[in-house]
């Protein structure tokens, strides 16, 4: 096998060059993290479980018409993206109160938003991800105002279909992040949903009995984050109930 140029290695992932120009090869790791990588551990089949959540939600974002970078997967830990230019913002949509939004407002964790927020983060892991305006975002030049509005609609449109899928399974969607990329074809822009969607970048509730199947059951030590994993990836019928897990030896 060749040996393919890695591109960049994230907490969660890597990214390797894709065998078609404008394409790039994303290996969802097992390595678990929070508190900015303050905790750590590795979790044997989260990157496959990643990998397979991601790829259904991505798909069915793409079939709905909300454009992603996702093109297809290639095996159990690894799937093919288009490349793009990533805005430097996490996106995050709020429908529940929980983690920061609770602690900076003193709202308690479960409390129903009187309608879906939208919140914008500037991505560095160095500052911790801070909290910005739309005032910053266009001060600093990260995206213009089209781009904030066309977020702003991508943002809903997820939140849209995410909630919907999630509740006919008994899910509580309590609020997600994405991220957003632009992709160029010729002089023409659009953006996408790009780098992934899964419990990793989710809070998931049980609508019954408010169990946690997000990373909230690692940050919070709640469990076992595989187990909570694929009780989502079971009840959207992701993945067997046999499906084997475990961990493979990454060959570069």
């Amino acid at each position: 096998m060749a040996r393919r140029k890695k591109i960049y290695e994230g907490k969660a992932k890597i990214l390797y060059e894709g065998p078609e120009p404008g394409t790039i090869v994303q290996y969802f790791k097992d390595d678990a993290t929070a508190f900015n990588a303050e905790k750590k551990d590795v979790i044997d089949g989260k990157g496959v479980l990643n990998n397979r959540l991601s790829e259904y939600f991505m798909s069915g974002l793409n079939a709905v018409g909300v454009p992603t970078h996702f093109l297809k997967r290639l095996n159990m830990r690894e799937q093919l993206v288009r490349a793009c230019e990533i805005i430097p913002l996490e996106v995050i949509v709020r429908n529940y109160a929980a983690g920061s939004l609770s602690k900076r407002l003193g709202i308690e964790e479960g409390t129903q938003l009187p309608r879906p927020i939208v919140e914008y983060c500037y991505k560095d892991d160095a500052l911790g991800d801070p909290l910005v305006t739309e005032e910053h975002i266009a001060a600093f030049g990260w995206a213009s105002q089209q781009d904030m509005d066309d977020i702003l609609s991508l943002a809903l449109r997820v939140n849209d279909f995410m909630s919907g899928l999630m509740l006919g399974v008994g899910i509580r969607l309590v609020d997600f992040k994405i991220e957003v990329g632009r992709v160029y074809e010729g002089d023409f822009q659009r953006l996408v949903v790009a780098d992934e969607i899964s419990p990793d970048s989710c809070r998931l509730w049980d609508i019954e009995t408010g169990r946690k199947l997000d990373k909230d059951v690692f940050r919070r030590d709640l469990g076992n984050l595989s187990d909570a994993y694929s009780e989502v990836a079971r009840r959207l019928g992701v993945m067997p109930k046999s499906a084997p897990v475990t961990k493979p030896t990454l060959i570069n």
